[in-house]
């Protein structure tokens, strides 16, 4: 038995704009330093600043990969995917590891596709067990943990936020940074961008990567004040239900399910939340689940760690005031 894979894992290393790294890519190098030998893979011929290159060194990278794509746009999935099943194969790499967004969750299925690699998508931990990477994922709405071992040579993961702690590597590294020029296919080359939207800047965390999320749902008739108050007192996100989406009273990329965004935050809060079962799907494996709902029979209560019974537009704001106050005293 081992439990280190004999190719280099490469992680994704997803940042911001400014080059900064986006939070949840510090759980992967994490769990990637327990599969093997690390390897970061970034978009672009410069590779990242000297900050960021010390950051990953103090998470025992050993590589710094990037990837050069000319002229290429890097917003394109197949264009990625080419990419990353090109540096795969050049370098003989057992895995793969990246975040569970949209984008990513595409880039993994084209992969598949490209290289012939088993992947698991919306995996909360990975592990190497008799020589296969082995990934664990909750299914059928949050009811069923599975573990599901990867038969391939080559394993892609894409691991949701907040699966596990961020720790520093206990012998520090000093990354070399290679880059690699990629030939991009013309099939890859097929699709266009034609449109780019930024989204507004606002100082709470991404939905899919915040530790604290406060969701609402029917209950707040499209009042999603208290919500917002009481989520930036804790810095934490807003999400909702798809009934609240639906209606047009918060923007579709705040949904949370089956057919929205799947969180794993650690203290979930639903208020006027019913907790059906497509909603269930997308926020279960959350840490700890609080529920506030004027009606007792309400199925979330039947997964909530705390569940209050009692007016959203009441509870919330005692809540905030509370915590603002204990920030104060705490100065």
């Amino acid at each position: 038995m081992t439990n280190h894979l004999a190719g280099p894992v490469l992680v994704l290393l997803d940042h911001a704009p400014d080059g900064t790294l986006r939070a949840p890519v510090l759980e992967l190098l994490t769990l990637g330093r327990g599969l093997g030998a690390v390897h970061g893979v970034w978009l672009g011929a410069d590779g990242p600043g000297g900050d960021v290159l010390a950051e990953l060194g103090a998470q025992g990278v050993e590589v710094v990969d990037a990837l050069d794509l000319g002229a290429a746009d890097q917003r394109l999935t197949p264009v990625v995917a080419d990419a990353l099943a090109d540096l795969a194969a050049a370098l003989g790499a057992a895995a793969l590891l990246l975040t569970s967004t949209f984008d990513n969750k595409e880039i993994a299925g084209r992969l598949g596709v490209r290289s012939g690699a088993g992947v698991v998508v919306d995996a909360s931990d990975a592990r190497v067990a008799d020589g296969r990477v082995v990934a664990d994922k909750t299914v059928l709405a949050g009811t069923w943990t599975t573990s599901c071992a990867v038969r391939t040579p080559f394993a892609v993961v894409a691991l949701k936020a907040n699966s596990t702690q961020p720790t520093p590597a206990a012998a520090p590294t000093s990354p070399a940074v290679v880059t690699h020029p990629v030939a991009i296919s013309g099939a890859a080359r097929q699709a266009v961008v034609v449109e780019h939207a930024e989204r507004a800047p606002s100082d709470r965390p991404a939905l899919g990567e915040a530790q604290v999320v406060v969701v609402g749902g029917r209950g707040t008739n499209g009042d999603f004040t208290p919500l917002e108050e009481l989520a930036d007192v804790l810095g934490g996100a807003v999400g909702a239900t798809r009934v609240a989406t639906d209606e047009g009273w918060i923007g579709h990329d705040a949904q949370i399910g089956q057919t929205g965004v799947t969180i794993a935050p650690r203290l979930y809060i639903g208020a006027g939340v019913s907790g059906a079962v497509h909603h269930r799907g997308g926020m279960q494996a959350s840490g700890t689940i609080v529920a506030v709902n004027s009606d007792p029979e309400s199925p979330i209560f039947e997964i909530a760690d705390l569940g209050i019974v009692g007016d959203l537009f009441t509870v919330l704001p005692q809540a905030t005031q509370e915590l603002r106050r204990l920030k104060d005293a705490q100065g």
